[in-house]
């Protein structure tokens, strides 16, 4: 997919960001943008009222989530090229002081962002909007405790217009998740919390997560949150970073980009 093209660009030109976790979460991005999301790009508003919000928690994945943003037409594609450069709007972490459309929180700070969707979901219920709120999150932000409170509180307020998407490709930046800090079965813990709770096996396929977004939909306004906890590949589609966790924020050299682009179809055209 293009968009793969533009994360290993992206982070190459500046020898820095975060390519694995991007990689992997292609697909979600696509169907979130292309196939589910109510949204308007042209006509982005701060407050999101008459429209489905997204909030990406797991900040330091901003490569891919800049790329949706421009490919679906939030700001100009060329942009892209200034991803990580001084006086960007597009840094490492997203922002919102330099009001790039499409952004409505920082997210550099890990496992806040369900808190910050929790918030807008109840918005949304206050001012009679029935559009949906949703969210991503990284496995190994799950080691977060903030996560865990607002999951908690989620259920106990029956928080039932939020849909969260937990990237399970189970790596983080110093090693695979079950050596750092295993976190149990998350479906049982999600279910014992209070959550419909839904697993894609293959995060990696866009049908199939299409479906399990189509799926998560049909149980919302239940009177229950959300979470589909989806299975990745970190590092997806470019063989040699898939299957470690040594490129969740390393950026390719000149050879190795070459190698990954030679593996990565172009279809919408190069920034």
């Amino acid at each position: 997919m293009q968009m793969r093209r533009d994360i290993v660009r992206m982070v190459h030109a500046v020898n820095s960001g975060h390519p694995g976790g991007s990689l992997g979460c292609v697909e979600f991005f696509v169907a979130l943008y292309g196939h589910i999301l109510k949204h308007t790009p042209k006509a982005f508003t701060m407050d999101g009222m008459g429209e489905d919000l997204f909030f990406l928690s797991n900040g330091h994945i901003s490569p891919v989530f800049y790329s949706v943003l421009a490919r679906y037409g939030y700001f100009e594609v060329h942009e892209l090229n200034s991803f990580r450069k001084l006086n960007s709007r597009l840094q490492g972490h997203p922002t919102t002081h330099d009001r790039l459309p499409g952004v409505r929180i920082a997210s550099g700070s890990l496992g806040q962002g369900l808190s910050v969707a929790i918030g807008a979901a109840q918005a949304k219920t206050l001012n009679q909007d029935p559009h949906l709120v949703y969210s991503l999150h990284g496995d190994g932000e799950l080691q977060e405790g903030q996560i865990w409170e607002a999951v908690m509180y989620a259920a106990a307020k029956g928080i039932d217009n939020l849909i969260a998407t937990i990237d399970y490709n189970g790596r983080q930046i110093d090693g695979n998740v079950a050596t750092v800090l295993d976190l149990g079965n998350l479906k049982t813990k999600f279910e014992a919390f209070g959550w419909t709770t839904l697993i894609n096996e293959n995060g990696n396929d866009l049908k199939a997560v299409i479906e399990t977004l189509k799926l998560a939909k049909s149980f919302a306004h239940k009177g229950r949150p959300v979470v589909i906890i989806m299975h990745t590949e970190m590092g997806m589609g470019v063989d040699f970073m898939m299957g470690t966790h040594k490129w969740h924020g390393s950026a390719p050299n000149d050879e190795q980009l070459q190698r990954a682009l030679s593996q990565l179809s172009e279809t919408l055209g190069d920034f």
